[in-house]
């Protein structure tokens, strides 16, 4: 007989919803940033390195790669625009602008990659007359060479000959015969392209004098003789030359003493200047004392 009370079905195991321990971890550990990111971002990039690095583990690969690229960049460096046919130098004399051709001893028409500017802008600054050079590459295919000339200031006398020289005391060229520049002024001796911005300054300061100076001689390496007209000479100290020289024009001014039978005028004492008559001048003086006279009676 059967029972008139049901039997209740059996109970489902209802699964438990909340993640388990090591689910739970991964779930915290993927909400950092850092590793949200490596996960997402580094470490397909790291698959692709890897596989890239793989690639080009093998040798035929890398020298595909490197023909492919060169030929590339062969084919892009020939294109036209960047072939320079043209080199024009600006700033120049004609002389001296062929000389700058010859040195720049470039092959065109090149491409402009192929070009070593600076490599040229040091070779074209080794010519004595060449200051400063600057190349640009300009459309067209042109390579613009400005050129800053060096400017002769003085004529420097040497045992090998007249040298043109800029302010700074450096070589500009060479000179046949002082008649070529007589309108520069002359220094000698050892050492006086160096000292050419004091000579500079001195006969700057030459004032009423300029006229008769004929050149100024550098003694020893270490000071100036002014040189005159009439064989004088004007021996200037070691320190302060310049305003040495512009008393004695000052004391010339006033008594006209460059104007009168004096050989040399001594300078280099800071007390007073010393003086050394001419022959003719002297034996005046002496007869005027009446040495001359006790000389001959003796």
């Amino acid at each position: 007989m059967q029972s008139l009370i049901a039997r209740r079905p059996a109970s489902r195991v209802r699964r438990d919803p909340a993640p388990s321990k090591w689910s739970y971890r991964v779930q915290r550990w993927m909400l950092t940033p850092y590793v949200r990111s490596f996960v997402l971002k580094g470490l397909p990039m790291l698959m692709l390195v890897g596989a890239g690095a793989l690639w080009l583990s093998h040798e035929p690969n890398r020298q595909e790669l490197i023909g492919q690229l060169t030929h590339l960049r062969e084919e892009f460096e020939a294109r036209p625009e960047f072939r320079v046919s043209l080199a024009r130098v600006e700033g120049a004399t004609d002389d001296l602008a062929e000389a700058v051709r010859l040195k720049l001893a470039l092959p065109l028409p090149m491409s402009s990659f192929d070009i070593d500017l600076d490599a040229a802008r040091a070779r074209i600054e080794t010519l004595d007359a060449v200051q400063k050079a600057d190349l640009r590459v300009r459309s067209g295919g042109v390579l613009q060479v400005l050129i800053t000339e060096r400017v002769p200031v003085a004529v420097w006398r040497t045992e090998d000959g007249l040298t043109l020289v800029d302010e700074t005391g450096h070589r500009v060229a060479g000179l046949l015969s002082r008649a070529d520049r007589a309108d520069l002024p002359l220094i000698a001796g050892l050492g006086a392209d160096e000292a050419t911005p004091e000579a500079l300054d001195l006969i700057a300061a030459a004032g009423p004098l300029t006229p008769r100076l004929r050149g100024l001689v550098r003694m020893g390496e270490r000071r100036w003789d002014v040189v005159l007209d009439r064989n004088q000479r004007i021996l200037l100290p070691e320190q302060k030359p310049v305003q040495a020289f512009e008393r004695l024009l000052a004391l010339d001014h006033a008594q006209d003493l460059m104007n009168r039978d004096i050989l040399t005028v001594d300078l280099r004492s800071d007390h007073r200047p010393t003086l050394r008559l001419t022959p003719n001048a002297l034996a005046e003086i002496r007869r005027a004392q009446g040495l001359e006279t006790v000389e001959n009676e003796l």
